[in-house]
């Protein structure tokens, strides 16, 4: 069949130009990113074999051949794996298969440095793109297993592709590059050179589990085939005592299963023995991928059976609150052809992810104290997602509450945690106490502080949208009860205060009777109870939920969720110290007195109106009718002046 000529995605375009103009220093990386994907197509037909007895493919000698021609400054990798059909090639080669690439391209741009390039490159998993940086031009050849016709695509990385089948491709994928002429003060080396080649496979993919080949430095006679060596160790990291391997070779094996061209922020090794054993490498990234939050998000870890490469992640092995962790989990006793629905039920399974789950919440436990600086980096990415297991995981809630960190209003910069906070309990004090909201700024100014500011008590400020829904589920911590500064009643007075007050609250409470009583019934449509505050110093008024009310913040998550939630009223509390509300008082006193007049008793009850919004506006909560607020405060001004 003729060469179909096909014009690269617009994305695809700008961003092969942009490899073409070196965005990263680091030209090394494409053989690594050629050579990873190699391994995975490996991987992929050593699985396909496995699952399918159907599939027609020559496994008997599985590997990597790199070929490099010094006289047409030729490099080849070449695999036997899985390979790829003509529309295969058409949709991965010719797209960018990710709904960010314009936001990728933007930030790309902006980049200053090689280092944030690399990043970026590495989180949208375009590797085969950096092939342009040392080419003039990429041949690909392929075969997908067990199908009889090959394709050839081919570019010059200038807008345009080229894609023909062919009848004589062998199974598998091979790449073959035209090499730039060499520019080391561009760091633009020989990649036809055998100790350089040799050099990149040590540094990156050394532990590849699939051996990489190629003609040995010293070959035969002139008229003999040069002989091939295998030039990585192919020994599985997790395999290798710890003192055998160095972070260089963990930091490569991680970028290697993760596609993150940055160093990961620790490293996690487990070995079980006994009845059942498994090894286990692990990796907590030092940035959280763009998608974390996203649907779709791939999790897990590869699984592995007796160096078998059996899935990639594997969701089974992790919670979905730990969906960034990395690695590879290596089992002895699993079936090689072990599916998806048979790993949900599998006891063993389930065994390794509780202890993998343990492992990895300990091992930040320590880190808090052993590096104190990585502690932070990893709350910050990945606190949020962290706290998902408060509602997830109940066998381990106390440990994730352990490892928690939070605004508190003891340190306007840094976190603390429900640990240190409980060590700085006043003496008496016996629940701890939090305030949920979009802000640090808004919860600080809010009227419900005022007492515990006044108390010199500390509040913990919980800004996430996930706050508003744990604090619901988690009762306690270290038998100290959390409680909401905006929730039910609060009484921080000691048992000697509460004495000398209790006249004084009781007289309160008659004289404001009736009051209460009826703005309790004017406002009745909006509120539950109006009660008197002793939360307040300063403010005149503000607004609570009742102890087991569902916050409006988390009414509003449910209802963006299309779920319907019943309208919860809330408590008006009052400040008896305050002015306002004792002017208030005397002039409904007056009222009742004196029978006044209609005017009067509308002129009161939209003071009682007013009251209610300013205390809600103070709360961030919305106003039901804001224009006829706005007209009630308008015609208040302007009679005061």
């Amino acid at each position: 069949m003729p060469a179909e000529t096909f014009e690269f995605q617009v994305e695809a375009r700008q961003l092969l130009q942009m490899m073409i103009h070196s965005i990263y220093s680091n030209k090394d990386v494409f053989l690594r990113e050629l050579i990873s994907n190699s391994s995975d197509a490996l991987d992929k037909l050593r699985l396909e074999t496995l699952r399918d007895d159907s599939v027609q493919a020559d496994t008997s000698d599985l590997h990597i051949a790199i070929e490099a021609d010094k006289e047409k400054r030729t490099l080849t990798v070449r695999d036997n794996g899985i390979g790829m059909s003509h529309d295969e090639v058409v949709q991965l080669i010719g797209t960018i298969a990710n709904s960010g690439t314009a936001k990728f391209l933007r930030e790309l741009k902006e980049a200053k440095d090689s280092a944030a390039s690399a990043e970026l490159i590495g989180q949208f998993g375009v590797g085969f793109y950096a092939s342009f940086m040392v080419a003039d031009e990429v041949t690909l050849l392929t075969r997908r297993a067990g199908e009889s016709q090959g394709t050839r695509w081919n570019s010059d990385g200038e807008g345009t592709y080229t894609v023909e089948s062919v009848d004589d491709a062998p199974q598998g994928t091979s790449v073959t590059l035209r090499l730039k002429p060499e520019d080391t003060e561009d760091r633009l080396f020989d990649y036809t050179s055998p100790w350089k080649i040799r050099e990149i496979v040590k540094r990156y993919s050394d532990f590849i589990t699939w051996p990489i080949r190629m003609a040995a430095a010293t070959p035969g006679e002139d008229d003999s085939e040069p002989e091939t060596e295998t030039v990585n160790s192919m020994k599985a990291l997790w395999a290798r005592s710890k003192d055998s391997v160095t972070d260089e070779e963990y930091s490569e094996l991680y970028k290697h299963i993760s596609h993150d061209w940055t160093d990961p922020l620790e490293t996690i090794r487990m070995q079980a023995e006994g009845t059942f054993e498994y090894q286990a490498l692990l990796f907590l990234p030092s940035h959280a991928p763009q998608d974390l939050f996203m649907e779709g998000h791939k999790r897990g870890v590869q699984l592995y059976v007796k160096r078998v490469f059996i899935m990639d992640d594997c969701e089974a092995l992790t919670p979905t609150y730990l969906r960034f962790v990395k690695g590879v989990v290596d089992a002895q006793d699993l079936s090689l052809n072990v599916s998806r629905e048979i790993l949900q039920q599998d006891r063993q399974i389930e065994l390794m992810r509780r202890r993998l789950t343990k492992k990895v919440l300990s091992t930040v436990k320590d880190m808090m104290s052993a590096s104190p600086e990585n502690y932070r980096t990893f709350w910050k990415e990945f606190g949020r997602v962290i706290k998902e297991g408060l509602l997830q995981d109940f066998e381990n809630r106390d440990a994730i509450l352990e490892i928690s960190s939070f605004a508190s209003t003891q340190d306007t910069e840094g976190l603390t945690t429900l640990r240190s906070y409980v060590e700085r309990m006043k003496e008496g004090q016996d629940q701890i106490y939090f305030m949920t909201g979009e802000s640090r700024a808004a919860m600080e100014s809010s009227p419900h502080m005022e007492a515990f500011r006044a108390k010199g008590l500390e509040v913990l400020l919980l800004t996430d949208p996930v706050d508003e829904v744990w604090v619901q589920s988690v009762p306690e911590f270290d038998g100290k009860q959390l409680q909401s500064i905006a929730k039910g009643e609060v009484d921080l007075d000691t048992d000697e205060e509460k004495e000398k007050a209790e006249a004084e609250r009781e007289k309160q409470q008659q004289d404001y009777a009736g009051l209460l009583a009826w703005m309790t019934e004017q406002l009745g449509e909006h509120v539950k109870e109006v009660r008197l505050s002793s939360r307040l110093t300063v403010s005149p008024a503000c607004i609570v939920s009742d102890t087991h009310d569902v916050t409006p913040a988390l009414e509003n998550m449910y209802r963006a969720m299309g779920q319907e939630v019943p309208h919860i009223k809330r408590i008006l509390e009052l400040n008896p110290s305050h002015t306002l509300i004792s002017s208030l008082k005397k002039a409904h006193a007056a009222q009742g007195a004196e029978s006044a007049e209609a005017d009067a008793a509308g002129e009161l009850a939209d003071t009682a109106e007013l009251v209610h919004g300013l205390a809600l506006l103070s709360d961030g909560g919305e106003l039901s009718d804001p224009a006829r607020f706005s007209r009630l405060m308008a015609g208040r001004l302007e009679r005061t002046l």
